[in-house]
């Protein structure tokens, strides 16, 4: 056996490569990588780490490696997010799913009666995150998923039959402007575009290198999504129906006039966990 050839050599040599590049855990980082290359859990990992590594996944192993090191995000590199307990496809189409956003789906169960049915939707669903947190906490919704990619809308897809919830959920690839379910649901959530156009290039790398524009991109002063939803869901949502949305954390006022304005009450704001605006929530 060489040595050098073992799995727990290769995990040295991509730790130090990470730490050399500025990552506070390059051991982890190093692991959960190699667990995905290898298709191996942390038990197998620890097993196996004197066994040799062979060519094609230490190939693959450093390929991801360095993609890392150029400042890709873990998760487009595994392919897989973690959100509200729940894992999600999730690739360079999707915005990647964040523990802030979680908020977003506490504020709309709260606002869903328990054991009853209701119908929600998600406008802009990207990995689908949102609707399916929802539909897998509250068995009697059903749902419906609005995507104008093509490509995010396959991912969604794909989640939603990865949870098992696909029978309760369908999905319209187009803009939300031509979508004519607005009058069917009792509440719509959103984490639509919000980033400043003039912001984004001063965003961490991290996003602003890999994560799709068309997903952060909320114009010259980061509110036209909310001024288009608004608008339509002032128009054409039921009586009594709810918008949940994520907002920045600087949105608060602004998205907030922009409800009252069209006639909303029942206007509540939440924060993140780390005490951030995060989410408003109306009633029409």
């Amino acid at each position: 056996m060489h040595e050098a050839r073992t799995f727990k050599a290769q995990l040295a040599i991509a730790a130090a490569r990470l730490k050399s590049a500025g990552f506070h855990k390059p051991g982890r980082e190093a692991r959960q990588l190699m667990q995905h290359v290898c298709s191996m859990s942390a038990s197998d990992l620890i097993r196996e780490e004197l066994s040799e590594m062979d060519d094609k996944a230490r190939g693959a192993f450093f390929d991801l490696v360095e993609r890392r090191v150029s400042g890709e995000p873990f998760e487009y590199l595994t392919g897989v997010a973690s959100f509200y307990g729940l894992d999600f496809y999730c690739t360079r189409e999707t915005l990647i799913p964040r523990a802030d956003s979680e908020v977003v789906v506490d504020e709309a169960l709260a606002r869903l009666p328990l054991g009853r049915t209701a119908r929600v939707a998600d406008l802009g669903t990207g990995t689908g995150c949102l609707l399916i947190a929802l539909l897998k906490n509250q068995p009697g919704l059903s749902g419906h998923a609005v995507e104008k990619s093509p490509a995010a809308a396959a991912i969604a897809r794909k989640n939603l039959i990865r949870h098992r919830v696909r029978s309760r959920a369908s999905i319209t690839i187009g803009s939300w402007e031509d979508w004519d379910g607005w009058g069917d649901v009792d509440l719509i959530i959103s984490n639509p575009p919000y980033i400043r156009t003039g912001t984004i290039a001063t965003l961490d790398a991290s996003v602003r290198a890999f994560e799709p524009h068309d997903a952060l991109d909320g114009g010259e002063d980061g509110l036209e999504a909310y001024r288009s939803i608004i608008s339509l869901a002032a128009a054409r949502l039921k009586e009594g129906a709810w918008l949940v949305f994520e907002i920045g954390f600087d949105q608060r006022e602004a998205v907030t006039g922009l409800l009252e304005n069209a006639g909303f009450g029942s206007i509540s704001c939440g924060q993140d966990h780390g005490q951030r605006d995060r989410v408003v929530a109306a009633r029409r």
